[in-house]
């Protein structure tokens, strides 16, 4: 389990199941297992301290590379 944080205020954003060793990209809608705290504007999803994070595709988000951090393990 991942916990994604707003890079900019450190915020936990939610908590992500992510499978497998790749970078984080994408993150599908039905592995977030707790939401802590984020907001939507249109087809972004942006940090309640105003920083894009990313782009609503759907059935998952694009995520902006340099928006956030996480901390955990992944699954393989």
């Amino acid at each position: 389990m991942l916990i994604l944080k707003c890079a900019a205020c450190r915020k936990k954003l939610w908590r992500y199941d992510k499978i497998g060793q790749g970078e984080v990209l994408r993150c599908h809608k039905d592995r977030i297992t707790k939401v802590f705290a984020f907001d939507t504007r249109g087809n972004k999803i942006i940090c309640t301290c105003g920083k894009d994070i990313g782009i609503d595709k759907g059935s998952f988000y694009k995520m902006i590379a340099k928006a956030f951090t996480y901390s955990g393990t992944k699954r393989n």
